[in-house]
């Protein structure tokens, strides 16, 4: 059990969902993985499978129609799983809150563990944002020992 906290520490392992929106947070999240930002060198991985991530990572506000499709591929993440919200619409609708088709911000649907507001939130701040997620990743480690 120490070595897969270890491990999700050490190694997360990031699945990126995009509800909908401008495509800004989409641009920004895939900087933070270019050369120039190159959180890979810290074991941060992009995922393409529900199955293998660690980290929700949802852009967007969610709309009635992706409601059910993020639920799902939320439901195939392994547990412990985690959801981090990028930029100010997955955090709360923003702009597209009051729409007709769209219930809002990410903490609407599933459990949110860690908010990066922002529109769109820079390379920077998304990084700040998924270490943000590793120390309480950590912490729970810490509290499950009881020191």
């Amino acid at each position: 059990m120490n070595l897969l906290k270890w491990a999700r520490t050490k190694s997360p392992w990031i699945l990126h969902f995009n509800t909908g929106g401008c495509n800004g947070c989409d641009i920004e999240l895939l900087a933070a993985f270019t050369p120039r930002f190159d959180v890979e060198r810290f074991g941060i991985l992009l995922q393409g499978s529900p199955r293998h991530a660690d980290i929700l990572a949802v852009t967007g506000p969610v709309t009635l129609q992706v409601r059910e499709r993020l639920i799902r591929i939320y439901e195939q993440m392994p547990e412990p799983k985690y959801v981090l919200a990028v930029g100010s619409c997955a955090c709360s609708g923003a702009p597209f809150k009051d729409c007709y088709n769209v219930i809002g911000g990410v903490d609407k649907v599933l459990p949110v563990d860690v908010y990066v507001p922002g529109c769109p939130p820079k390379p920077e701040a998304i990084i700040d944002g998924v270490v943000k997620l590793i120390q309480k990743i950590e912490e729970e480690k810490i509290d499950e020992k009881g020191r």
